[in-house]
């Protein structure tokens, strides 16, 4: 059986970790899920405050080769060690983790279909988008609570990177996807994408 590889991109807070999790709910440990985020490059050649002017947005800021080879080597049936990236302290950790083939792998990211690498081994294309306003409050609480940033902080980088790289790099790959979801809870969307997967397991 071939492995389902499907992408799942979309703007910061625009719902794709909700459309993702319900993905893995429904197909339980026959889905496993990439994070581009855990592929943003090491940067030990800077300091904390340096790491923290960087542009995270960027294209360059993620080392999507490897995250290619690794896609490549699930597709091989080959199990990789996926890097792990510590939010708190800006840069890569030195833990990896074991990711082992399945039947469906899923990658998870703000760029995932805007690397041709990548969107050649996709069989299916996901954009989530969501309004702007909605966006940004959804990152504010995400951020304050799982990365121990300050809501000042996140303020400075949504208006200085992450909004501009939005439309710049990620809003353009909308028209890349081969469907568009307004939100990560769209019930038919997630319908849709549910049959589609299950037929493509099939042989379909």
């Amino acid at each position: 059986m071939k492995t389902v590889m499907i992408g799942v991109a979309g703007g910061t807070g625009s719902g794709k970790s909700t459309f993702t999790n319900r993905l893995k709910e429904e197909f339980g440990d026959r889905i496993t899920v990439i994070y581009h985020d855990n592929y943003y490059r090491r940067r030990d050649d800077l300091t904390l405050e340096e790491r923290i002017k960087l542009n995270y947005d960027h294209p360059d800021a993620f080392e999507t080769e490897l995250l290619a080879e690794h896609l490549g080597a699930l597709k091989r049936g080959e199990q990789v060690q996926c890097p792990v990236y510590d939010f708190t302290v800006y840069n890569r950790s030195d833990r990896t983790v074991t990711v082992k083939p399945s039947d469906v792998v899923i990658v998870e990211g703000i760029l995932v279909l805007s690397d041709s690498r990548l969107r050649d081994m996709l069989d299916i294309k996901i954009y989530v988008e969501a309004d702007a306003d909605e966006r940004i409050l959804r990152r504010v609480i995400r951020d304050v609570k799982e990365r121990g940033r300050d809501v000042e902080g996140i303020a400075r980088q949504y208006l200085s990177t992450v909004k501009p790289m939005h439309y710049v790099y990620v809003e353009p790959t909308k028209s890349l996807a081969d469907i568009v979801i307004n939100s990560g809870k769209n019930d038919v969307a997630f319908d849709i994408i549910k049959v589609k997967i299950q037929a493509l397991l099939n042989g379909g």
